[in-house]
């Protein structure tokens, strides 16, 4: 097992469920007894894509469960030659087959528009993304796919009856509040899941005293720890502007002058 993909995996358990019980869907989270140690075999982790990756971490937990019986993953139905839709996940559970839909987000509570739905303010990074949007499309599009017509063939090729089939989630996240506002009440989202907060590009100075450490998007996922290599503010700041002036707002750790350890968005807006 390679370090950095033990840190990933880490970073990947240590992550909560987004929320608990059925707050925000119809659809049950499954329930995953996490252990980090369990990786045998690095080359499974190879994804070069973070949903991928968490995609595998999912699988890599689930097929370590005695009850499971793995059925198919990455399931794409299609019409001819295009693509309607992908089901991530089909297995057995020991009770009854489990259609598994995986997300892992990277959510900022945004303070600078309007939005009807409360699940709106969480946004992604590059304000392109939403937890709004992310349920809608859940609900209205992935978990409908296992109904639509042109999955039957599939599912009975794999001797498998939609009334038999149980749909369930495994919705993960990292949040990340205002830098002046970080004690906000988020319900009925998860608290554990508030994962360190953002600043927007023109506040940077409040930082120039720290040292910084800008992750690749893989190693989002990992929890900040000492043994990197730190860059100075003006060094940072110049990787930094090349991503803001892209409108992409870059992931940093910081660590301040009593060696404490933050994770961060410094967005562009």
């Amino acid at each position: 097992m390679d370090l950095v993909t033990k840190l990933r995996y880490q970073g990947y358990t240590s992550t909560p469920p987004l929320w608990e019980g059925d707050t925000l869907s119809p659809f049950k989270q499954i329930e995953l007894t996490s252990n980090s140690e369990n990786i045998d075999d690095a080359q499974v982790f190879k994804s070069q894509r973070l949903g991928k990756l968490v995609e595998a971490f999912v699988f890599h937990e689930l097929k370590q469960q005695d009850a499971v019986s793995w059925i198919c993953d990455n399931l794409q139905i299609q019409k001819g030659q295009r693509t309607v839709g992908e089901i991530d996940a089909l297995y057995d559970d020991g009770e009854s087959p489990v259609h598994l839909e995986v997300a892992y987000k990277f959510y900022l509570y945004d303070t600078i528009a309007n939005y009807k739905e409360p699940l709106g303010y969480w946004i992604g990074p590059n304000r392109k993304d939403s937890l709004f949007y992310k349920l809608d499309k859940l609900h209205n599009k992935q978990f409908p796919l296992l109904h639509h017509e042109l999955t039957k063939p599939y599912l009975d090729s794999y001797h498998l009856a939609i009334k038999d089939i149980k749909q369930q989630l495994c919705f993960k996240a990292q949040l990340f509040l205002p830098y002046h506002n970080r004690n906000m009440d988020i319900r009925p989202l998860n608290s554990d899941c508030i994962a360190g907060f953002y600043i927007s590009f023109h506040q940077i100075a409040l930082f120039e005293k720290f040292e910084f450490f800008i992750p690749e998007k893989l190693d989002w996922l990992v929890i900040p720890h000492h043994d990197v290599d730190w860059i100075s503010y003006p060094s940072a700041l110049a990787i930094i502007e090349t991503a803001i002036n892209n409108q992409r707002s870059p992931l940093v750790w910081i660590k301040d002058s009593d060696d404490k350890l933050s994770k961060c968005f410094i967005a562009y807006w």
